[in-house]
Formats: C-alpha cells, structure tokens, sequence
C-alpha cells in the first residue's frame, strides 16, 4: 500500500537520510522521521510512503507523519499565528520581551517576576493587551503560546475572582 502527498507549487522538499527538509516563501521547515520498515522518498512532485505487509501499526505511523508532512507544507506557504490576550482585572501586570526570554512583573501583586523561555523559531510581538506568536513550525507556535498561558496560571485561589493571567483566543485563525 502507498500513500503520496503532493507538494505545491512554490514548495520544495528534500529528503537528507531520515530527515526531510521542506522550504518555501515563508521560510524552511525540518523534522527527522524514524519510519522503521516504512520507505519514504520523493519522486517529481510527491513524497511517497510505501511499505509491503502493512499492519495496524505501520498504518498509524505513516498517518501521523503525513499530517506532520503537511502541517510543514502550510507553515512555509504561510505562518503558523496564534494570539492570547492578557487579562488583569485586580493587579496592573507587565509583559516584556528581551532576546529570547518573556517576563512578567507584577502577576497577582508577586514581587519576584515570572520567566520564560522562547525558542529561537518563533517571532512574538506585543501590541497592547494582545500577544501574536508566529512560526513556521506549527508545534513550536503552539508550544510557545501554551507555556505563556501556563506560566500564569492562577493556584491557591478562586480562578472565578482571580480571572487575571495570559489566555489563548486565537489558534491558527481559529477563535477559542
């Protein structure tokens, strides 16, 4: 059994041993894939997976990393954006950027700032009260957003008073 994915125009990919490198007009994206007997190669303008006496197993990987293959696709045709939105209702709470770091002072009136680090794949910009979080790869966007969102969580009070933190309202162009 086979199953091909198509590669669109303006799109290239490449395969380098186990890792597949695809580049586009917004940038370039690569992810090693360790199939086991599973063969994946590319011929003109598709990448082929094919594999002889398939089982369940086999089935489930080469599904898996055809979704990867093509959340690479749409991250170099266009980014991956997600947006959160900062809320602080009882204490004025500040964000900063710095180099690849993210800081927030004043969190529920805390004297010692919240840190976090950002990887260097993504592109974060502050407008107002709303964080936009870009990347080409869309794990890492993703990954970005839910650490700014979980290093405000609320612990030890009622989440219904205390509403103050970093939420994500929008995945992808998807509302939330």
């Amino acid at each position: 059994m086979n199953q091909e994915i198509e590669i669109p125009e303006g799109v290239e990919a490449e395969m380098k041993g186990n890792e597949l490198v695809v580049k586009g007009p917004e940038g370039e994206n690569s992810r090693e894939f360790n199939l086991g007997k599973i063969n994946l190669e590319k011929k003109e303008k598709k990448l082929i997976f094919s594999c002889d006496r398939m089982t369940k197993k086999e089935k489930k990987i080469i599904n898996t990393s055809t979704a990867h293959i093509k959340n690479m696709i749409l991250g170099v045709k266009k980014k991956f954006e997600y947006k959160l939105k900062i809320c602080s209702s009882h204490f004025p709470m500040t964000v900063k950027f710095e180099e690849n770091k993210a800081i927030i002072k004043n969190f529920l009136g805390e004297k010692v700032d919240r840190k976090v680090e950002l990887p260097k794949k993504v592109e974060v910009k502050l407008d107002k009260d709303i964080i936009t979080v870009t990347s080409v790869n869309k794990e890492v966007a993703g990954q970005t957003a839910a650490n700014l969102e979980k290093i405000t969580k609320v612990r030890n009070k009622d989440r219904r008073i205390f509403q103050d933190g970093i939420y994500i309202i929008n995945k992808s162009g998807k509302l939330i």
